[in-house]
């Protein structure tokens, strides 16, 4: 009889499982396609009910997460947010050939609406782990200054793919290494900055 309702447990797991993967399936596909991603729409293309999606995903922020897991899973598993500096320089070519495997998704996700939702949604995690990995760099700087690096630090990580891809026809190893170079001509400047603001230009 134990052995039976463990069979029972597990099956209703794999069902579960299943049905959960239709959904994030089902939103990959909304977002690789332009469009809205909310419950009702969901829940068609995944041919699950609406309360379903609920069920799994009860808000617009707890389908926007796994949304955005399923999009860097896709990527590969070295692109996440950086932990240090040298972990952020170091997985650049990494990030640039993740999305450039993906590069069609990837292209969607910074040039709509609903991929800058996707984005968003990671906006405090984004700020905080890049604040850690800049805080040692950027410490001797005005506070307003401090954040502006930052910032840069971030841009510099993960944004220039889709301008030199489309604008210039670059690859994923070619961004990386002059996004790496980029990286660390600002951290020589900072190192020797110490509190001059930026405005004052390289040192």
């Amino acid at each position: 009889m134990t052995g039976k309702k463990e069979e029972q447990v597990a099956a209703r797991g794999r069902r579960k499982e299943e049905v959960r993967n239709r959904i994030l399936d089902s939103l990959i596909g909304l977002l690789s396609e332009g469009g809205d991603i909310n419950h009702d729409r969901v829940a068609e293309r995944a041919g699950v009910g609406r309360r379903t999606v609920y069920r799994y995903f009860p808000d617009q922020a707890a389908l926007m997460q796994p949304l955005w897991d399923r999009v860097v899973a896709l990527a590969g598993p070295g692109v996440k947010f950086p932990g240090t500096m040298d972990e952020m320089i170091a997985s650049l070519p990494v990030v640039y050939r993740g999305f450039d495997a993906i590069a069609g998704l990837a292209t969607v996700v910074r040039s709509t609406p609903q991929g800058r939702a996707v984005r968003l949604a990671q906006k405090d995690r984004r700020r905080k782990s890049y604040t850690s990995v800049a805080a040692d760099a950027v410490k001797d700087l005005p506070p307003e200054d401090r954040v502006l690096a930052t910032a840069l630090f971030q841009v510099l990580h993960t944004t220039p793919w889709l301008e030199m891809r489309d604008h210039w026809d670059l690859g994923g190893d070619q961004i990386a290494r002059v996004c790496g170079w980029a990286i660390e001509v600002l951290l020589k400047d900072l190192a020797v900055r110490g509190g001059k603001p930026l405005a004052e230009g390289a040192v």
